[in-house]
């Protein structure tokens, strides 16, 4: 597995350049969390950052990603955590979801987002094995498959930004469907701004790191 010998980019949620990270680069939090994402480089992804920075062009401007490890705490060290996502993700094939109606979370939070409708359970399935080991974590809300659109302030903020989201999906004519097989094993360096560690493939070894 090779590492570069160039120091890290850190990515406040634009898109990676792997090539350009060191793996032992030093979180600025003293307690990182970590979390296990997939891109959404399509034009479903570029979609919903556009629609993002109408919605709420305060927040950071976060890359398009599904989430299938929710940040959390490691039990142990980054690179025992990587043996078992290697282990893991490597025993499982790429597949395909599809993205559905957008929803809110509310009066849990103030987050719109889009469904996952096909191959959900294969994401819920897939987050259950990961939870494990190293990675393990009791999670504060139940695993739900998604694609976050924004987080709001207040809730009367959600509902106008739901019936503006709604709407904008109705009109997108590109596809809704994603392919799953690169996934990304990302640390908090700081608030809103998370660094790519690894490169996690379905189906294959750890092939940067």
């Amino acid at each position: 597995m090779e590492k570069s010998a160039q120091r890290p980019r850190q990515v406040c949620h634009h898109q990676p350049t792997l090539e350009q990270r060191r793996y032992n680069f030093l979180s600025g939090m003293p307690n990182p969390r970590y979390a296990l994402v997939a891109y959404v480089k399509s034009p479903a992804g570029e979609f919903v950052e556009n629609l993002r920075r109408e919605l709420h062009p305060d927040l950071p401007q976060l890359a398009a990603h599904l989430t299938i490890l929710p940040p959390r705490l490691l039990r142990s060290t980054e690179d025992a955590a990587l043996q078992v996502l290697e282990r893991i993700c490597g025993a499982e094939q790429p597949f395909e979801v599809s993205l559905g109606a957008v929803g809110t979370f509310l009066p849990v939070t103030p987050t719109v987002f889009i469904r996952i409708d096909g191959s959900a359970q294969r994401m819920s399935d897939l987050h259950r094995k990961l939870n494990t080991e190293e990675l393990q974590y009791s999670e504060e809300w139940p695993y739900i498959p998604h694609l976050t659109i924004a987080k709001m302030g207040a809730e009367q903020d959600v509902h106008a930004a739901f019936e503006t989201a709604r709407q904008r999906w109705q009109e997108y004519s590109g596809s809704r469907r994603i392919l799953l097989e690169k996934l990304i094993f990302v640390r908090e360096q700081s608030t809103n701004c998370w660094i790519d560690l690894a490169l996690v493939p379905l189906g294959r070894r750890l092939v940067s790191r």
